[in-house]
């Protein structure tokens, strides 16, 4: 947890829970579990624990000290609608997202279903973004659930990127990120997969962020995609009258 992060899409990291279960096959390598069982069984350690859930109460009103303008990624160890975060903390979280309305949030789960259904009964601020992973055509339909959540911004992240997504509807989403999986054991990504994607968002005015090629190290073979890299983020959508509200 940092006010900088070295991801490109975001400012900062917040982690008010750590710890998550693998629930689809881009968890299969996750960089946040290999990261935490590192330090698994170390006395005092944050991760003491290793990748099992955890709850950090003391860390809710980071946010708040932080007086700077910054996009903020929520939960990047763990998952914000992991089944074992009861809705009453993810109110806090929500709480204190709200009243930090200098920010800018970046919730992004695998598990869009739950976040579905607890959004009637959680704020949505304009600074609170909503997002879920997709990493295969298998798992397009989190993409349905993500377009009944109320969301100033709704955005996909298409990495680790396994596969083509012919599938995915774009239809109420804003924001595209995809790239390649980094690690030891990184699967291979096709450019055909990314081009698809990045030409279907220019013709649905979605935003489209590339991250990285992937390989062995992130930034190994580099974030260019046809000689430039795409950095494009949602902002100007926030005042459109269709980005407030969730799609039937």
């Amino acid at each position: 947890m940092s006010d900088k992060s070295a991801i490109e899409w975001t400012d900062a990291t917040w982690n008010p829970a750590t710890g998550c279960d693998k629930v689809s096959p881009g968890c299969a390598h996750c960089y946040a579990e290999t990261f935490a069982e590192r330090f698994r069984g170390v006395a005092g350690h944050p991760y003491e624990q290793g990748f099992d859930l955890r709850l950090w109460p003391a860390r809710l009103r980071l946010p708040l000290s932080w007086k700077a303008p910054r996009r903020v990624f929520v939960n990047s160890m763990s998952d914000v609608f992991h089944p074992g975060i009861p809705e009453a903390y993810i109110s806090e979280i929500f709480a204190v997202m709200e009243e930090a309305s200098w920010h800018q949030f970046q919730l992004l789960t695998k598990r869009p279903e739950r976040m579905a259904e607890l959004a009637p009964r959680l704020p949505w601020p304009a600074n609170v973004w909503a997002g879920t992973s997709i990493e295969n055509d298998l798992w397009t339909r989190r993409a349905d659930d993500l377009r009944h959540v109320p969301a100033a911004v709704r955005f996909i992240s298409a990495e680790p990127l396994l596969g083509p997504l012919p599938s995915l509807d774009l239809t109420g989403i804003d924001w595209l990120i995809a790239g390649g999986e980094s690690g030891p054991i990184h699967r291979p990504i096709d450019g055909a997969w990314i081009r698809d994607l990045r030409d279907r968002c220019e013709a649905a005015d979605v935003a489209f962020f590339f991250k990285q090629w992937g390989g062995r190290y992130p930034k190994a073979n580099g974030r260019e995609l046809d000689g430039r890299t795409w950095d494009e983020f949602p902002l100007s959508r926030l005042a459109s009258p269709r980005a407030v509200g969730a799609v039937a």
